[in-house]
């Protein structure tokens, strides 16, 4: 088991490259997580929802994701409520405090589905959550050491130098948790480090000293990591602020909203080449030379609506269509695009109906059933193939449905475009991970997409680069021996 020191130190990373790395010498290898927090999520065959790094982790060991990779995900729709996720399935949603005292009862759900990895695997990788030693969490944990010790899976410590006081990190750790939970841990790793190992030696020998754990290795910065999804919105802290990117081209302004869901979708445009991504925070103002205004997905659509107006995105974008700009949405921010979302049985708070944006002549109702399936189609009227999958608890229909963007291969169709053809929304998550697709999305707007590019190429070979990664600074035969 994996288990770091904070969130977001590389925990997600590392076991992705030790699920490439151990798959590649033909070991049947199943990544794991018992509880995740994450709007981040992934369809699975069988039509659950797992997070989006346990899908990426089970890309690396080569096999189809399932719902018991992470048995346990919790989806915040709020500053304390999450949406409980149960083996994919949708059970119910509950304030923090609720939630933190039924984890005990999560934990026979966890359990059952570990071992069923266990019983078609070699090897199982665990990912913990958050902290180690959030002892305050501790009497009900089912994400780090209340699963290491109910399941007697030995730990391996993740610290991030990057960060800064990775001594303390690790030390500190120690110090302060269980001493039966410390004799789990078999030893730690030093993760994002930058420049001469050798100038960190001492550190090391610092680290042993203090926590009595032994170094298991000191892992560089890893760049190649940066081409994949990422877990949750932790990341969007690197990257969002009103900041513009060293690169000239095509310009895409995304509003980061407190919701914001299942940003991977824009992953592939990132790496266009001639597409400069800006993420603007509440705070700053869409830019007024952007060429395309993408809104994304949202786990609370009615809040997040609500939050960018308070923003004043609103009155940016109205400015933007008077220049002549286009907007796009995908999935929440589609549906912030019509003329009105109801929620009559309050799933995003209490029954309410609310105002869209009215750049769609569309309307959304919200209902109890949540729609989880992998899609293809091609769009139109190109009938450019297209795949990705629907995640969404709405029913979106209007004049403007009569314009559709895209057709599914059983003939159901989706989306809708306005009169104009500037105003364009659809619910279909990876819509831009299809070379073809996005090729043509972006010639609509005169920008010749990158004909080398590969998105689904430069994942897998970004799993590759992690795992030679790993096998270079890490003695992975060491790290076998640890396994039960």
């Amino acid at each position: 088991m994996v288990q770091g020191t904070g969130s977001d130190v590389g925990k997600s990373v590392i076991v992705a490259g030790l699920c490439r790395a151990y798959a590649r010498r033909g070991l049947r290898v199943r990544p794991f997580k018992p509880q995740n927090m994450s709007n981040n999520a992934a369809v699975t065959p069988d039509g659950g929802e797992i997070g989006r790094a346990q899908a990426l982790q089970a890309l690396a060991c080569g096999v189809p994701p399932s719902v018991h990779m992470n048995p346990v995900l919790l989806k915040p729709h709020s500053g304390t409520g999450s949406q409980i996720i149960l083996q994919g399935r949708l059970s119910g949603q509950a304030e923090a405090r609720d939630w933190q005292s039924r984890k005990r009862d999560w934990l026979e759900v966890v359990l059952a589905s570990f071992a069923h990895l266990r019983a078609e695997a070699d090897l199982v990788l665990v990912e913990g959550a958050g902290s180690a030693s959030e002892i305050n969490l501790r009497a009900n944990d089912i994400a780090n050491m209340g699963f290491a010790r109910a399941a007697d899976v030995p730990v391996i410590l993740v610290g991030d130098i990057d960060r800064g006081g990775v001594i303390a990190q690790i030390a500190g750790t120690k110090l302060v948790i269980d001493p039966q939970d410390a004799a789990m841990v078999a030893g730690f790793i030093v993760n994002r480090f930058r420049g001469d190992p050798a100038l960190f030696a001492e550190g090391m020998r610092q680290i042993e000293h203090f926590s009595g754990w032994p170094g298991l290795g000191l892992v560089p910065h890893c760049p190649a990591a940066r081409d994949l999804p990422a877990e949750d919105a932790m990341a969007l802290g690197r990257q969002a602020g009103g900041e513009r990117a060293a690169k000239a081209g095509f310009k895409i302004s995304v509003p980061v909203l407190p919701g914001i869901a299942n940003f991977d979708d824009l992953d592939p445009l990132r790496l266009e080449p001639g597409v400069e991504l800006i993420l603007v925070r509440p705070g700053a103002a869409l830019p007024g030379d952007a060429d395309l205004i993408l809104l994304i997905g949202s786990k609370t659509t009615i809040a997040d609506l609500e939050a960018f107006r308070a923003a004043g995105f609103a009155v940016d974008l109205a400015a933007h269509l008077r220049r002549g700009g286009r907007v796009f949405g995908i999935c929440g921010g589609y549906q912030m695009l019509g003329k009105v979302l109801r929620d009559p049985l309050g799933l995003e708070g209490p029954p309410r109906t609310v105002e869209g944006l009215g750049l769609l002549d569309v309307e959304t109702d919200f209902a109890s059933e949540k729609r989880l399936v992998a899609v293809e189609g091609v769009s139109l009227p190109e009938a450019t193939p297209f795949t990705g999958f629907e995640m969404h608890a709405g029913r979106t229909q209007g004049p403007d449905c009569a314009r559709p963007l895209l057709r599914f291969a059983d003939g159901r169709e989706d989306g809708a475009i306005s009169a104009d053809g500037r105003v364009a929304g659809c619910y279909v998550h990876g819509f831009f991970g299809g070379d073809a697709q996005r090729r043509d999305f972006l010639a609509r707007f005169g920008v010749a997409a990158s004909a080398d590019l590969s998105y689904a190429g430069r994942v897998e070979a970004a799993l590759d680069v992690l795992a030679d990664h790993l096998e270079t600074h890490l003695d992975l035969d060491h790290l076998l021996t640890f396994a039960r």
